[in-house]
């Protein structure tokens, strides 16, 4: 496939209609690596009887950014795959191009490390021209979708999300995937999406929709673009797209985002989900909860209805056994719903499982505990769904256990 022509060409929508229609959901064979590594016990015994499925879509997982773990993040092949997994919700984090049209990137200003854009003509456009490590200094570079167009948007390839910092060579500089990753599956692929043409793809998927409004890395207002405008623009996408509001669930980390939906489009708004980034207030601390400002309760009585904090806020321990948080107890008191991320994103687990495991590094030895975490977040907290890289696992859990 080229990369100047539409990214969703006929040929795409036809094979993911293929997948929509099969009803067919694969884990593959991670789910009983995973388990085989687990200790003897009741968990792996039910786990390990879910063997032969049967495994449905499920909106309690969650594709996030597609299934990053092997795909290159937010393309049409790596959200393919996670429908392909069973993932029921499929996100895609919204920024604009310089002609204020929104694409799928997790950041305005990401492009160096997840499109080719350094290795094309384009790379004149980035705002830090790539630079070789020297010494004890990083390589760098810093490219925005906000200084090229969609037309040249649609250009680029996407890649594994990684980066080089001691290349001396855009070559060596974009040849940074971690070993646990791969790129086997960006080497001909990596198909970007625009916003509207993720909507087109996870309806026909199957799927429904997690948009994530990500901060811009431009001051706004942007060429007379506004925060508000482009909150607005967002929610209109799906409109015209004829997509129902129960079927999406709007994100920001930016609560006047998701205030601004409740108040302006209610009906997508009592889904609208604050993700909740208050970790890097000096102030705040998940395990008092009167250090929460705004309170749990404040949140609910503004009308937010869905709070979504990283996995280790939501749990902590006791002895050897991983439960419920204060944080989590106190939205929950609240009557929040709660989602969280994210699985499979921590890479082997035989050192504690680094950030997104933090509260609980102390029973984290073996990438079973991915199983381990993810039983105490359904069975302690009571998550609704939980984003993951890697969606069959979370599938062949919730199958397993019969959640929706």
């Amino acid at each position: 496939m080229t990369f100047t022509k539409s990214l969703l060409t006929g040929a795409v929508l036809a094979s993911a209609a293929t997948f929509a229609l099969a009803e067919t959901i694969q884990v593959g064979p991670r789910p009983a690596y995973l388990i085989d590594r687990m200790p003897d016990g009741a968990l792996k015994d039910q786990l390990a009887a879910c063997e032969s499925g049967p495994f449905k879509r499920t909106d309690f997982s969650i594709g996030h950014r597609g299934a990053p773990l092997q795909f290159p993040e937010h393309t049409v092949e790596s959200n393919r795959a996670a429908a392909l997994m069973g993932a029921g919700i499929l996100e895609c984090d919204v920024t604009f191009t310089k002609d204020k049209e929104l694409v799928c990137r997790h950041a305005q200003n990401d492009l160096h490390t997840t499109t080719n854009i350094l290795a094309t003509d384009l790379a004149e456009t980035c705002v830090t021209p790539f630079t070789a490590a020297n010494g004890d200094t990083k390589a760098k570079a810093e490219c925005r979708t906000s200084e090229i167009t969609l037309a040249d948007f649609r250009t680029l390839r996407g890649k594994m999300d990684a980066a080089n910092k001691s290349a001396t060579t855009v070559e060596a500089y974009l040849d940074g995937t971690a070993g646990w990753r791969t790129d086997l599956y960006s080497i001909e692929d990596g198909t970007l999406m625009t916003h509207a043409e993720s909507i087109a793809l996870f309806k026909d998927l199957g799927a429904k929709f997690t948009p994530e409004l990500k901060s811009p890395a431009v001051e706004m207002p942007f060429d007379g673009f506004t925060q508000e405008m482009y909150a607005q623009k967002m929610i209109d996408e799906y409109k015209a797209a004829g997509i129902p509001a129960k079927d999406v669930f709007a994100q920001s980390f930016n609560l006047d985002d998701v205030l601004y939906w409740i108040k302006n489009e209610p009906e997508f708004g009592k889904q609208a989900v604050f993700l909740d980034g208050r970790y890097n207030v000096e102030s705040f601390d998940y395990m008092r909860p009167e250090t929460f400002s705004p309170s749990m309760q404040d949140l609910a009585d503004q009308g937010v209805n869905f709070i979504a904090p990283p996995m280790w806020m939501l749990v902590t321990t006791e002895g050897d056994k991983i439960v419920a948080s204060p944080y989590a107890k106190a939205a929950k008191d609240a009557g929040l719903k709660i989602v969280t991320w994210t699985l499979e994103r921590s890479g082997p687990l035989t050192t504690g499982g680094g950030w997104y495991f933090q509260s609980v590094k102390d029973t984290i030895d073996t990438d079973a505990d991915y199983f381990t975490m993810l039983h105490a977040l359904h069975t302690e907290v009571g998550i609704e769904g939980i984003f993951s890289d890697w969606p069959a696992t979370v599938t062949y859990y919730a199958s397993c256990m019969n959640l929706n």
